[in-house]
């Protein structure tokens, strides 16, 4: 599919991997609406930065709302679908939420999608829903362990989607990212909570269990994949991992980050960080075959390239305030 003159829709807009996204779209000339979750203070999250806001058609609302998204998505060609819960320690507390917005706003997309005649709509999946691998590198066809009510919910996500591809011909892809990182992620995410402890000057930086293993990619590599895949006729009725094919344990990305940053910080083990023993994914490195095949793709940022621009980004004040160092962000 070629994108250009087509109109595409952005949920989750206003968030981390939503924003690169929508930058990316826009300079490559494309036509983009994005879609930001409404508040009374009418902030645009993330988008708010980014340089090209003149030229993107923001909406505010929430994709729970079947009506509203029925609304913003006629005349639209191509959907990207990233609005979603994603803390996992908030899914242990609030796992209706997850539920609510992650299953149900992903059947209203769907739903919105078939009824008016929408040409691709990726759906945003996670390689949380493998849960700890039985077998590494992890592809497409590991089984799916809810480890979670986070992972739980993405795996009713995509099977929603999955169905409405198979009961009624809807062109959907599930895009499957492993732990993308960068600019104006969360500092629930390892790599932004490190690095914003240390840039703040904190000499004990407060770590969960770092044994695990996860495969981390820059944003900007993610975001090549998304929107590769969307060009990709063979993706359609595909689950497509997007991974370097590298791990490394929690406790290696600390060391990385610290020489990165020239600090001699340690960390200190925070109880409240860890997760539930059963519910630990203990090790996660991506096997990305099918997406090499499909459209050529490869990691253009090596993790020590992709830390590089992340660290510096944090560190300037003005994007380093915005982050609460101090608390736990669940």
């Amino acid at each position: 599919m070629d994108l250009v003159g087509k109109t595409i829709l952005v949920t989750g807009a206003d968030g981390f991997i939503g924003s690169h996204l929508v930058e990316a779209l826009v300079h490559q000339g494309l036509r983009v609406k994005a879609l930001s979750q409404y508040n009374s203070f009418n902030d645009w999250g993330w988008l708010e930065g980014i340089d090209c806001l003149s030229d993107v058609e923001v909406l505010c609302g929430d994709v729970r709302d079947a009506h509203y998204i029925n609304k913003i998505t006629k005349d639209v060609d191509v959907i990207f679908h990233l609005a979603a819960l994603i803390a996992i320690p908030y899914s242990y507390t609030a796992p209706y939420s997850y539920v609510d917005t992650n299953i149900g706003g992903t059947l209203n997309v769907c739903q919105s999608a078939l009824e008016n005649g929408v040409q691709k709509v990726l759906i945003t999946s996670t390689s949380e829903v493998y849960g700890s691998a039985q077998y590494v590198p992890i592809d497409e066809k590991h089984p799916l362990q809810p480890q979670s009510p986070y992972s739980a919910t993405k795996i009713g996500a995509d099977a929603i989607a999955e169905s409405f591809y198979k009961s009624f011909g809807l062109p959907v892809c599930i895009v499957r990212p492993f732990n993308t990182y960068g600019p104006r992620q969360s500092a629930r995410a390892i790599i932004s909570t490190i690095i914003t402890q240390i840039a703040s000057g904190k000499k004990q930086i407060y770590l969960g269990d770092v044994t695990p293993t996860r495969d981390f990619n820059y944003v900007k590599d993610t975001v090549n994949g998304f929107i590769e895949l969307a060009k990709c006729d063979q993706s359609v009725g595909e689950t497509v991992n997007i991974g370097s094919n590298q791990e490394i344990s929690i406790a290696d990305i600390f060391k990385l980050i610290k020489q990165t940053m020239n600090s001699d910080a340690e960390y200190v083990t925070d109880v409240q960080r860890m997760r539930p023993e059963k519910s630990e994914v203990r090790r996660l490195c991506c096997d990305n075959s099918k997406i090499k095949e499909m459209i050529g793709f490869k990691s253009e940022y090596s993790l020590e390239q992709g830390l590089r621009e992340t660290v510096d980004w944090f560190v300037v004040p003005e994007n380093l305030k915005k982050y609460k160092t101090h608390i736990y962000n669940v």
